[in-house]
């Protein structure tokens, strides 16, 4: 069992890490591009079209990365990519659940929340992926609670580092100095509404073995989707309000 993982995203403020201190992170967990802010990351996760020459072209000896071999029977474990989101902040934290089974993640750099300017991400400018068309991705916020909800049924506290004034997350924030101090209370979590949600997962039955939803996503219904949605964020709704949260809901063709 692994203490902290802290999972890294291409937001501007991740570079905010770079002057931190190892402890108390157990495990750095680096999406896509952000492998390139510290040199001490562990685990690289990236989807399969993830260019490789953006790829570490040399690890060190205990840096590893994970493909979509490792995480989609991970994240099918906990319900597949319909219901968890379809981009790789959630993702890597499903991942992170099911192999390291930790006390805390950690998120920093994953608000998702894109501003005009040349800088969208750490590296310069790029593409604000969670904000596409996708059915799986009507509200960012509701896959949080998701996620979190799963987390916390397994006895680990989710948090978000970052200073962000708007985040699409609802995770709790909090600080590299406070974890050093203790692990976090889990959330309050509304035990009804959590059911709901679940019966309406398992009545629509959208699980995609090979985690291509896309390939079937005429067939999903987004209605259905979005009152899931409502159900997860309303297990955590207290939460959901916190000032922070950028609440929106992406439209979906």
């Amino acid at each position: 069992m692994t203490d902290i993982v802290l999972i890294l995203g291409s937001g501007p403020d991740v570079t905010r890490c770079r002057d931190w201190a190892r402890a108390p992170f157990d495990k750095i967990l680096a999406i896509n591009n952000a492998w390139a802010v510290r040199d001490d990351w562990d685990i690289l996760i990236h989807p399969e079209d993830f260019p490789p020459e953006r790829r570490p072209q040399d690890p060190a000896p205990h840096q590893r990365i994970v493909g979509a071999d490792e995480y989609v029977p991970a994240q099918n474990a906990l319900g597949g990519f319909v219901y968890a989101g379809g981009t790789m902040a959630f993702t890597a934290g499903y991942w992170a659940l099911a192999a390291l089974r930790p006390k805390v993640i950690a998120y920093l750099g994953c608000d998702m929340v894109y501003r005009s300017g040349p800088r969208t991400h750490f590296y310069g400018n790029g593409t604000a992926d969670p904000l596409r068309p996708d059915v799986t991705l009507q509200s960012l916020e509701a896959k949080s609670a998701r996620l979190m909800i799963h987390a916390a049924e397994q006895g680990c506290a989710m948090v978000n580092l970052s200073t962000a004034p708007k985040s699409r997350l609802v995770l709790p924030r909090s600080s590299a100095d406070a974890l050093g101090s203790g692990v976090p209370d889990l959330p309050a979590i509304d035990p009804a509404a959590v059911r709901r949600a679940r019966a309406h997962e398992a009545a629509l039955g959208y699980l995609v073995p090979s985690g291509r939803y896309w390939e079937v996503e005429d067939s999903l219904d987004a209605a259905a989707l979005a009152e899931i949605d409502r159900a997860w964020l309303s297990a955590v709704a207290g939460d959901a309000a916190r000032p922070g949260v950028e609440s929106r809901t992406t439209a979906v063709a």
